[in-house]
């Protein structure tokens, strides 16, 4: 089949590969003149399946709740005239239930641990290289409440069967010596030694081109105006260049640029734009430096050794489309990595970057058939997009050949 798959982030590029693999004529169209630019860009670099999960979950909308009254706090809700947040807000709150947590974790920890597998057999087939490291992912505790929270995903990640441990804090500073000199004081951590670590950006780049030598065509810095219907299918996509392009499917992979394109077919897609931010600076004293991944509960960021750099992200802001940046919110981000990590970097001549996270209210990823016969998503990843993107490319590419998934999703 001639199949046009719209978005090349890590979504797009990875959908495109396993479809052209199974041996259909891909067309990737992207608005940006190179591939990963927007989301996929500058995330933490973390491949988690260990922590993947739904923000919606009990005791997070009181914690929400206490935060906005923080300046500078892991989420913020920034309200907005559009009736599409509070809409989305509203089922988020709904999805905070254990019972819908429970459900919707399993749900992503089956889809993550299945595209870690996916990706480890994608590196050794190709030899793919992204600044990749294996040593695992460790998320560190500054507070007894902090401990009491890693209890309780320790107890989650053993029910699913997951490797990890609970550890004291100077087995944290074992398992990352830089820490030592920290001036945060830690009370434990929780390792979960098989996950991952790298570059979403790079991986992207040198995936297209692999891709393109199977036959893929990329078409860049081309926009999408919309998806041409045709009884009850779609037939292909405008663009502003090129005008109508024709194709047997369509995959939507435009993360959170899906809802706009897709709401003229009538297809309301439960996805807003959360913005979060990174910093990434050059690492100076390597022995000190992290020396795989940390999550730092407290603050929520992660900060991520990707092969020189030093990668630090977190924050979470609900507000739309707002790009502006928030210069307190840089300088805090810096300042909690610098107290955690001194010394190890650059941290005067970091750089900074802001993104959109394509987040669902359940947290679950939109993979699979609209009503729409030949029409796809592949959307609404969240946080996870990195972590969950070969596995969802190629649960789709499955289901576009009417074959059946390898995992229950």
């Amino acid at each position: 089949m001639k199949i046009i798959v719209v978005g090349a982030g890590v979504i797009g590029v990875t959908t495109a590969w396993y479809l052209t693999a199974n041996g259909h004529e891909v067309t990737v169209i992207e608005r940006h003149d190179e591939v990963a630019q927007e989301t996929s860009f500058g995330n933490a670099g973390g491949i988690c399946p260990g922590f993947a999960g739904p923000w919606a979950a009990p005791g997070i909308p009181l914690k929400a709740l206490g935060w906005m009254f923080q300046s500078q706090a892991p989420l913020k809700f920034r309200p907005q005239a559009d009736l599409r947040q509070w809409i989305w807000l509203a089922q988020f709150l709904r999805n905070c239930t254990a019972g819908r947590f429970a459900a919707n974790k399993t749900r992503m920890q089956r889809m993550a641990h299945y595209s870690k597998a996916c990706l480890i057999a994608l590196r050794d087939e190709t030899g793919i290289s992204y600044d990749q490291g294996t040593n695992g992912v460790l998320q560190i505790f500054a507070s007894p409440s902090d401990i009491e929270a890693g209890a309780r995903s320790a107890a989650v990640l053993k029910d699913l069967g997951i490797q990890h441990k609970l550890v004291s804090a100077d087995e944290v500073r074992q398992i990352e010596p830089g820490l030592v000199t920290s001036s945060v004081a830690l009370t434990g951590g929780l390792h979960l030694p098989t996950d991952e670590v790298g570059d979403c950006h790079l991986f992207c780049k040198a995936l297209a081109p692999l891709a393109t030598e199977r036959g893929c065509q990329f078409l860049m810095g081309r926009s999408v105006s919309a998806i041409v219907p045709s009884d009850g299918r779609v037939s292909g996509v405008l663009t502003l260049q090129d005008g109508l392009i024709e194709s047997d499917a369509v995959v939507v992979a435009t993360g959170p640029q899906a809802p706009a394109l897709l709401k003229p077919l009538g297809i309301g897609l439960p996805v807003y734009p959360v913005k979060g931010y990174s910093m990434t600076c050059e690492i100076t004293e390597p022995d000190i430096a992290p020396q795989s991944s940390v999550m730092d509960e407290h603050s929520k960021v992660m900060i991520t050794r990707l092969g020189n750099r030093l990668r630090a992200a977190g924050v979470a802001e609900l507000a739309g489309f707002d790009r502006r940046i928030r210069p307190a919110t840089l300088d805090h981000l810096r300042a909690r990595v610098e107290a955690l990590f001194p010394g190890a970097a650059n941290y005067a001549g970091a750089s900074f970057w802001h993104g959109f996270r394509p987040m669902t209210p359940d947290g679950v990823a939109r993979i699979g058939r609209t009503g729409y016969g030949n029409l796809y998503l592949n959307t609404g990843h969240g946080s996870n997009g990195w972590t969950q993107a070969c596995g969802a490319a190629r649960v789709l590419a499955d289901i576009i050949d009417d074959s059946t998934p390898e995992i229950e999703f």
